[in-house]
């Protein structure tokens, strides 16, 4: 179990739209051997091979491109498409030309150094690691379970999530508001609750990414929040004239107060994801980098987000990707995780969450496992 290390990033005054609040996050020294850029696919749902003899269907609108240097030296964001910006294609014929992760080979040279070039697909390494958790099922047949449950295990799952786009209030709120100079990032927050969480390693990428927000997933959640709640407060920040007699104290008594929004964002807002702890799964080797997924403990009633991450060989984020859960979600996690460390006995199992056997099955049917259970129970 890690937490995520952020340092290197500092947090910037929000930006309110209605119900979405966004948070600027910049670089005072950007990385620069690690560059990304987006690939666009318009072929609309798509299977993925997601490794082994499984592969799930989703909607794809584009891969993220990763080119590092193996000496330090920059690196540059290799390649540019153009698209005429039309929406998904609503039919269109599935197909498997796609993995989770795949080398790119030949791409991303730059200054003399050796380098290398990784495809990976946002988010859905994060997804892929959530709807796979305990996928096998039931490791013994106790005689709740059904012989199909540990033959098939949890096959299939499937999730719900929302396009960027269809946030009532994202769209405007990511063409309002002005980019800052050195922003690497973004913390989106819809009625104040972390919806998700942007990272890259520079600047030029996220100017380039920036819109890629719109085509990434939101929780069910989050939807709701957007679509009914109300708009939020603006944090504002006061400076007493009486105080201020030159331009040197107005700029000291301003950057004052730019440390204390950093620390009351840090403290209020981030701190159900920088707080918390993750299960981390390295995916790759990329030089003096790691790409890796993570998930949370499941813990109930407080906010728990997956995601993926790029991070250096020091632990700090370089490239950041997160997916809030919902309720339903996280509770999911939980009893899977609570079976699967108790050999999926339900009654060990209810007797470590202080509930009945009864009752732990009546949880597994209402969050969509029924069909592990035989008919009886």
């Amino acid at each position: 179990m890690s937490r995520l290390d952020l340092s290197g990033l500092r947090a910037r005054p929000a930006q309110v739209w209605g119900a979405v609040r966004l948070v600027p996050l910049v670089r005072a020294e950007p990385i620069s051997d690690l560059r990304l850029h987006r690939e666009l696919y318009e072929d609309g749902p798509t299977a993925v091979r997601a490794g082994g003899h499984t592969s799930y269907i989703s909607y794809i609108p584009h891969g993220f491109v990763a080119n590092w240097t193996g000496d330090g030296s920059p690196a540059a964001a290799y390649g540019s498409q153009l698209s005429d910006e039309r929406g998904p294609v609503t039919c269109a014929p599935l197909h498997l030309p796609r993995k989770l992760v795949q080398r790119q080979r030949g791409k991303g040279r730059a200054s003399g150094g050796a380098s290398g070039g990784l495809r990976f697909l946002p988010l859905h390494l994060a997804l892929d690691g959530y709807l796979a958790l305990h996928f096998g099922g039931p490791s013994v047949v106790w005689e709740e379970w059904t012989r199909r449950a540990v033959r098939d295990g949890l096959s299939p799952r499937a999730e719900w999530a929302y396009r960027g786009e269809q946030m009532p209030g994202l769209d405007d709120a990511l063409r309002i508001f002005e980019i800052h100079p050195g922003q690497c990032g973004v913390m989106v927050y819809v009625a104040d609750s972390l919806a998700a969480a942007f990272v890259v390693p520079h600047p030029d990428d996220y100017r380039a990414l920036h819109p890629s927000l719109l085509q990434d997933l939101y929780g069910e959640l989050m939807y709701q929040y957007a679509l009914y709640g109300g708009p939020v407060p603006e944090f504002t920040t006061r400076i007493a004239a009486e105080y201020i007699t030159s331009l040197a104290q107005l700029r000291s008594a301003a950057e004052r107060r730019q440390l204390e929004w950093e620390a009351q964002h840090a403290d209020l807002m981030a701190g159900e994801l920088l707080d918390e702890s993750y299960d981390v799964r390295q995916v790759y080797r990329m030089g003096r980098f790691r790409l890796s997924r993570f998930l949370p403990p499941f813990a109930l009633h407080r906010a728990q987000h997956i995601g993926e991450a790029i991070t250096d060989g020091k632990g700090r984020v370089a490239y950041l990707k997160t997916f809030r859960l919902s309720d339903k979600q996280v509770r999911r996690g939980h009893v899977l995780h609570r079976l699967a460390s108790h050999e999926w006995h339900v009654g060990r199992t209810a007797e470590a969450m202080g509930i009945s056997g009864q009752e732990l099955v009546r949880r597994v049917r209402h969050l969509g496992f029924e069909a592990l259970l035989k008919q009886h129970h």
